[in-house]
């Protein structure tokens, strides 16, 4: 009952939202696919050109954030064709997006600056290019923002989905889909470890309700359509190229900057714990999931038959308290922080995750390798190489 009626709230809320919203990234495309500027067609065409044999073409949204750059570039790499689109909005710092896209387009990966709310773009992408997968990972991130901007979430994360799956189902052939859902989704669930077959049914967050949603409306679009969907569940993700809205990079920032950081605690005065999980092995998971999605049986918005529907926990089951992420990050900055501890406040944090991934390692081969200590000190290292290159250039970026 809960979940039909989040539904039916966030689909009348989407609606509402792509009409406010959708002017918002119609501007480039319009200057260059639609205006027929053909440079912009070619470098589009000859980004989703494949190099290998039986490769894929792969649209990947929220091309320039940190999963989608990661994943863009390991499929670049392979010889997979990668067309990216992603809006550049200021939930942080632009820079950094522009800092991948510049990354990105070295290896020969275009990406679009637009929102998916536009449907315009994306059915010119469409027409321009035929996908055999879309690698869906445009999102508003963040538990304690949506406690700010409520909306952005609706329009990101339902009403951008809404929108890419139409796209999907009414394209001939259609692609597989794979999108990312989130841990959020376990919500208040106290068992532990999460596993997929685990009740959703009580998210903690307007985020987590949102992913929630979208579970169960790809989950639709998939029973109706016959789209091949894949939900990926990812467990507190980090790394080098990472989003500085997350705790490990502005614990880093701050420990460096010598200012304070907050560090929460439950208020049964037990260390929260995350199941962190290193990029690399995220990005290993996507491709899998990518290369074992199977084919959608519809065209045309047409069902022919039954399609796969899967869903997977990417996390590294191994949870960590946040005091020894602070010690391990201590370590490779050579530097002590000055913590201030508190309780957790009701923003919709939870105060643990952890990962069963036996379903993922049984149907995707994926086994993840590294550990945080490994993990941070290659984020730290690239964190320095980064801002320290950035100011002695001239141009520091935040962080």
């Amino acid at each position: 009952m809960f979940v039909s009626a989040l539904v039916l709230i966030a689909v009348t809320a989407s609606f509402i939202s792509f009409k406010s919203f959708v002017g918002s990234g119609s501007r480039y495309i319009n200057h260059t696919v639609r205006g027929g500027v053909t440079g912009y067609e070619k470098q589009i065409t000859s980004s989703a050109k494949i190099h290998r044999k039986n490769g894929f073409t792969v649209l990947v949204t929220g091309a320039a954030g940190f999963v989608g750059s990661h994943v863009s570039l390991a499929l670049k790499k392979r010889g997979d064709g990668v067309v990216g689109i992603d809006n550049f909005n200021d939930y942080y710092d632009p820079s950094l997006k522009k800092s991948r896209r510049k990354m990105l387009e070295s290896k020969g990966i275009f990406i679009v600056e637009g929102d998916i709310n536009d449907e315009r773009i994306l059915a010119e992408l469409f027409q321009l290019v035929e996908f055999t997968h879309v690698m869906h990972l445009a999102a508003q991130a963040g538990v304690r923002y949506a406690m700010k901007k409520p909306h952005s979430y609706v329009h990101s994360n339902i009403a951008g989905l809404v929108t890419l799956l139409e796209q999907c189902q009414n394209s001939d052939p259609q692609p597989a889909f794979v999108w990312a859902s989130s841990s959020s989704v376990y919500g208040l669930n106290d068992k532990i470890p999460f596993s997929e077959s685990d009740s959703t049914d009580r998210p903690a967050s307007l985020y987590a309700a949102t992913k929630k949603a979208g579970e169960e409306i790809t989950h639709a679009y998939n029973h109706i359509y016959g789209l091949s969907i894949t939900g990926l569940r990812f467990f507190t993700v980090y790394g080098p190229w990472g989003r500085p809205d997350m705790a490990y990079f502005s614990f880093t920032k701050n420990i460096l900057q010598g200012n304070p950081i907050t560090v929460y605690r439950g208020k049964n005065g037990v260390d929260l714990a995350r199941d962190f999980t290193y990029i690399d092995d995220v990005v290993k998971g996507c491709v899998r999931s990518l290369d074992t999605a199977g084919k959608s049986t519809g065209s045309g918005g047409k069902k022919r038959g039954p399609a796969p529907y899967r869903i997977f926990n990417l996390g590294n089951r191994s949870p960590v308290t946040v005091t020894t992420l602070v010690n391990i990050l201590e370590k490779n900055l050579k530097k002590k922080a000055k913590k201030h501890v508190i309780v957790m406040p009701g923003n919709g944090d939870v105060p643990f995750t952890h990962a069963n991934i036996s379903l993922a390692q049984r149907e995707l081969g994926y086994r993840p390798t590294t550990d945080l200590a490994t993990g941070l000190k290659k984020f730290v290292k690239w964190y320095i190489w980064y801002y320290g290159n950035n100011q002695r250039k001239g141009h520091f970026v935040k962080s």
